[in-house]
């Protein structure tokens, strides 16, 4: 008996995803839980030596000396993000990210994604999808599992920084995990984001019955349980970066950092609790790049490890958030502590993400099927 060659997969377009339940936010923290619970047991891979790097990224020179060749402009850059992810999961993928910020001059996002899904065992194709959503939604959902574990059961207050997309998922995240959130301070750079961020707020949750628009960082973080930074900007100056200021920040307030910020001396001394979403990606991050690695790669894990070069805090002051999913790290100890996470995005977020997407979209016929091969030309 003859084996069957044939590969099919299916191809999911933007509306496809949302069909398939991509905007699922409380799935989706809840599939990152699970996610961080494999990355501690060691189930999982990345690319790199160490398992740990966050992709292969091409980069392009300032003055290039070809004259077709793209010129580095903020934000320009070009990534491969390539993972494994075990468990029940049992599948591996590659988020492929184009990325620039000229774009927003066309009308297009910052940031264009696809997502290949792949079985593990043969590498063949089973999904193919559009992937801004699902890179969205899923770092979004990780600030909402560490607010689970880390935020005062009964925030309130949520401080925001930045309410373009980063910050909509992240508040969707906060609001799956922390149900008595109200009130809502935001900081945006422009009329047209705060205004569609402003109705996004009142068809979403009307639950949030009181949202300032602030002026200052300061009004951002002063009283809020929760703080986020969710802003995007030029890397190389680190005192240009956002800051944020102990003398701010209210007594057992959880910081939130998907995004490129600093924070002030008193919040680097030892009593603030120090968190990362994983903390070999940060150690891969530090070894790839020049130091001060924060200089290169804004997020604020990064001046972390800066800071252990310096001796200003040593690796056993770090701490994981899987450790702390799996209960073999404490999570919230009492009302009064200070907690910043540091969340760098991992390409097995993707993954977990994309699977249980793509198993939706095959239980309900979502998606357009594609053959690659009946059987193959070369083998």
């Amino acid at each position: 008996m003859s084996e069957n060659t044939q590969i099919d997969f299916i191809y999911l377009s933007e509306p496809d995803m949302i069909k398939a339940g991509v905007k699922n936010m409380p799935g989706c923290v809840d599939a990152m839980e699970e996610m961080f619970g494999l990355l501690h047991k060691g189930d999982y891979r990345m690319a790199g030596a160490n398992n740990d790097s966050h992709g292969a990224m091409v980069t392009f020179p300032e003055n290039p000396e070809i004259a077709t060749m793209p010129r580095h402009t903020p934000d320009r850059r070009l990534m491969a993000m390539p993972a494994y992810l075990g468990g029940d999961y049992q599948t591996c993928g590659v988020k492929w990210y184009g990325s620039n910020i000229a774009n927003r001059e066309k009308g297009l996002p910052r940031s264009i994604l696809m997502f290949t899904l792949n079985d593990t065992d043969t590498g063949a194709p089973l999904a193919h999808m559009s992937a801004n959503l699902l890179s969205a939604y899923r770092t979004g959902a990780v600030p909402g599992v560490g607010a689970r574990h880390l935020a005062r059961k009964d925030s309130k207050v949520v401080g925001l920084l930045g309410p373009g997309v980063m910050g909509k998922t992240s508040i969707a995240a906060f609001m799956a995990v922390c149900p008595q959130i109200d009130t809502l301070k935001i900081k945006g750079r422009g009329q047209k984001s705060l205004d569609s961020f402003l109705s996004w707020v009142k068809e979403s949750f009307p639950q949030i019955t009181n949202v300032q628009v602030v002026d200052t960082l300061e009004d951002v973080v002063r009283d809020a349980d929760i703080v986020t930074y969710c802003n995007s900007g030029e890397t190389g100056d680190i005192s240009s970066y956002p800051v944020i200021k102990r003398e701010w920040v209210k007594p057992g307030a959880f910081i939130s950092m998907p995004a490129y910020c600093r924070l002030d001396q008193g919040l680097e001394e030892s009593d603030v609790r120090k968190v990362m979403d994983n903390i070999g990606l940060y150690e891969a991050w530090h070894e790839e790049v020049p130091k001060p690695a924060h200089m290169y790669i804004p997020i604020i894990g990064c001046r972390f490890m800066d800071m252990i070069d310096e001796g200003l805090m040593t690796k056993d002051q770090l701490e994981d958030l899987g450790s702390i999913v799996t209960a073999t790290s404490p999570g919230r100890q009492n009302d009064q502590e200070i907690i910043v996470l540091s969340v760098g995005g991992l390409p097995t977020e993707d993954v977990a993400w994309a699977t249980k997407i793509y198993h939706n979209a095959m239980k309900h016929n979502i998606g357009v099927k594609l053959n690659l091969w009946e059987t193959p030309e070369l083998s």
